[in-house]
């Protein structure tokens, strides 16, 4: 069961037949102040990040292209200097994608539970070399035995996110409560083989990441998604954040349904269309996110552009977590595959790391810490620039391969590279 996985780019062999997209105004936040601050008129915002600028001008591009669809935030020291939205959060009922609009994050919620596992670090309730199994029953032994916290949030488990190594996953179920969804979970983690010692190499791991949440359920005594709620998203003044639940998103006009590419060039809408999947996806009936009740720690919690502003406000302040641990949990652990070219040719400068929830490159000598996120219908960013007070938000309801250009271009430009 996989729920999401992290941003690949994927260029589709024919472009989607919808209809012309046209941004849409701004609404001022009671977080985000509007270009023209102080800190845009001292002349440290690049041209080419304001309204009007490069970046501005490159998403109208894709989006007037039908090639995007979604919302970009660009923040300095937690002030809007560009926001924009594009397209249809809800195709069939006209309702446009907006600034404060709701999406499902995919992978990027990544980020909540590696920040919940440390703060439980801080609070003394785990250690990062803990057993899994000190706290967790029902593992296979071949994981009870070997698998530590660390291991889980560095993506160094050996779980990876197939059965066995070259094994496609089975078909998705489509589940009508969380409690058969964890049910799957277990079930199919029972079947699972280590694909190598852990340790020992690195494997992207959706259900690593799942099993961390129900770490923190566990050690906590309340769900998962309360935790995050009560501990994560309340303190950061995350107002629109939760993990909802498929109801609540088929139900509530400001959450963004995902539009899925078709073979036949056409997208459609996951949440209503639960038989259909992405051509992307891994199994005989493509990957549909939609198909689980609920977002685990695994993916697909929800959240706006301005929250997850606040929430790089939060972080960058202490509210999460103490400025030591703070630190644990932005710093690179173990080194990641290298970073791949730009679109010119010429190679992306610095290296990756995976820290504890986010990965952790250094690019042109700033260090960052940013997650990504895709699934079908479904493409999202969040970057924050350690040492030069940016963040830097893209969420899509569109496939995987309609924002990997724009990170790249916002990489550049807010680095000067």
């Amino acid at each position: 069961m996989v729920l999401s996985r992290p941003l690949a780019g994927h260029d589709p062999s024919r472009r989607s037949a919808l209809g012309l997209l046209g941004a849409v105004p701004l609404a001022a936040g009671d977080l985000l102040a509007a270009p023209g601050t102080a800190e845009a008129s001292t002349g440290r915002i690049p041209k080419d990040l304001r309204p009007g600028g490069a970046f501005d001008r490159y998403v109208k591009e894709l989006a007037d292209k039908e090639q995007f669809s979604g919302t970009v935030m660009i923040a300095y020291r937690g002030r809007q200097v560009l926001a924009r939205a594009y397209g249809w959060a809800d195709k069939e009922s006209k309702i446009p994608n907006k600034i404060d609009t709701i999406y499902a994050l995919a992978s990027t919620s990544k980020l909540f539970t590696g920040l919940a596992v440390v703060q439980l670090v801080q609070q003394g309730k785990l250690k990062f070399y803990d057993l899994v199994s000190k706290h967790l029953n029902g593992l296979p032994a071949a994981m009870a035995e070997r698998i530590t916290v660390h291991h889980l949030l560095t993506h160094t488990s050996g779980l990876g996110d197939a059965r066995r190594p070259g094994e496609q996953p089975p078909p998705e179920k489509i589940h009508t409560s969380y409690e058969g969804q964890l049910a799957d979970f277990w079930e199919n983690l029972t079947t699972f083989e280590l694909e190598f010692p852990p340790g020992t190499r690195k494997a992207y791991s959706s259900m690593g990441y799942t099993l961390l949440g129900e770490l923190v359920a566990k050690v906590t005594g309340m769900s998962f998604q309360d935790y995050v709620r009560q501990n994560i998203f309340l303190p950061a003044g995350m107002k629109d954040s939760a993990y909802y639940t498929r109801r609540q998103w088929l139900a509530d006009d400001r959450i963004a349904h995902p539009y899925m590419y078709q073979k036949d060039g056409t997208r459609v809408d996951a949440v209503r269309n639960l038989d259909k999947g992405s051509v992307y996806g891994d199994a005989g009936q493509g990957s549909n996110s939609a198909r689980g009740w609920m977002g685990t720690g695994g993916g697909n919690g929800f959240s706006t552009a301005p929250d997850l502003v606040r929430f790089a406000v939060a972080l960058q302040g202490g509210r999460l977590t103490s400025r030591p641990y703070t630190e644990v949990y932005v710093n690179g652990k173990i080194s990641a595959k290298p970073l791949k070219e730009d679109t010119s040719g010429n190679s992306l400068r610095g290296e990756t790391f995976q820290a504890y929830g986010p990965v952790a490159p250094i690019y042109n000598n700033q260090r960052i810490i940013t997650h990504g996120g895709g699934a079908g219908g479904i493409s999202t960013s969040w970057s924050f620039y350690l040492d030069m007070d940016w963040t830097a938000i893209v969420l899509s309801n569109y496939d995987l391969q309609s924002i990997e250009p724009i990170i790249a271009l916002e990489r550049s430009l807010v680095t000067g590279a």
